[in-house]
């Protein structure tokens, strides 16, 4: 197709999955608070009639708003963050459907593995991810003073535990990244191995810092999944070396290395008689070689 017919498909596929995401919204909006409650259920909240006195020491959390539009913003954040999930089937097939017909038959096999890889890799993140926030929370609260209370926004809550879960979710992505790129052949298994010290030391300060909550347990609970998702990757790398290998034993020589050559000399026969041909050249049809002089049987002239 031209430009003009691809920028046409492109604008009427970002418009079907738009109108999806709004659909979605549009159902999400009748359920605005039991996700609300489910967004905030990691938080430990007080009990409704507690004083500030009861609240002090971070024994629990005061959900509040702190301005007259934040329940309508967070009420639209919420309900549009659950249309877009909602209508992911939607807008992933759009986006698939444009992107797939220029790619090979290989290319599009690929695709599937990873996309059927990838989406429950993300839910496991994000599940562990929403397991952990009730300690995590506790843990960070617990560091208040006796003297002060804890009056949090929702959109804070909200805030952090998208965070959360989009952390989780992607650092669980990077087995699938390293065995992609085996595949692709740019790195192999046995390379990926040696770097264990490194992706340890690496892991942990990716928990540290990715992690929206500053404490160790949250930090462990992302860096030990990843770990262990890393040495999975690299078994998998490993045998998938193997089985190329046997199919191929040139696979894993770069372009400018020549493949090893069997260069052993081979031992040498004896040498085998061969009998003088008679009447093969003129002179000794003839029975004369150069000069006159006769030739006898099983003699040879100047030229044999």
């Amino acid at each position: 197709m031209p430009l003009v017919e691809h920028l046409r498909e492109l604008r009427n596929r970002v418009a079907k999955a738009m109108l999806a995401v709004v659909l979605a919204s549009v159902v999400a909006a009748f359920f605005s608070q039991q996700l609300m409650d489910f967004l905030s259920s990691p938080v430990p909240k007080c009990p409704p009639g507690t004083s500030i006195a009861d609240n002090t020491g971070g024994r629990c959390v005061v959900i509040a708003y702190q301005t007259v539009l934040s329940p309508f913003t967070s009420t639209v954040k919420v309900v549009m963050l659950a249309g877009l999930l909602a209508a992911s089937p939607v807008w992933l097939y759009q986006l698939w459907a444009f992107v797939a017909p220029g790619l090979h038959k290989s290319e599009k096999r690929y695709t599937y593995y990873f996309a059927a890889v990838a989406v429950p890799l993300f839910a496991a993140g994000a599940y562990v991810a929403y397991l952990i926030m009730p300690v995590s929370v506790k843990v960070l609260i617990s560091i208040t003073p006796d003297v002060a209370s804890n009056f949090v926004s929702l959109d804070d809550i909200l805030d952090f535990t998208t965070r959360m879960v989009l952390v989780f979710g992607v650092a669980f992505e990077l087995p699938l990244l390293l065995i992609m790129l085996n595949i692709a052949g740019v790195v192999t298994g046995k390379r990926m191995a040696g770097w264990w010290r490194g992706v340890i030391m690496g892991v942990f300060v990716f928990g540290a810092v990715a992690t929206p909550s500053t404490d160790p347990f949250g930090m462990i609970a992302l860096s030990g999944p990843m770990i262990v998702l890393y040495f999975i990757a690299v078994g998998v790398s490993i045998l998938n070396d193997r089985r190329r290998a046997r199919n191929n034993p040139d696979a894993e020589l770069d372009d400018d290395e020549a493949s090893s050559l069997d260069l052993t000399p081979e031992a040498v026969g004896a040498v085998e008689p061969v009998g003088a041909t008679r009447g093969a050249l003129p002179e000794q049809s003839s029975g004369q070689a150069d000069g006159g002089r006769a030739l006898g049987p099983g003699s040879y002239d100047d030229v044999t």
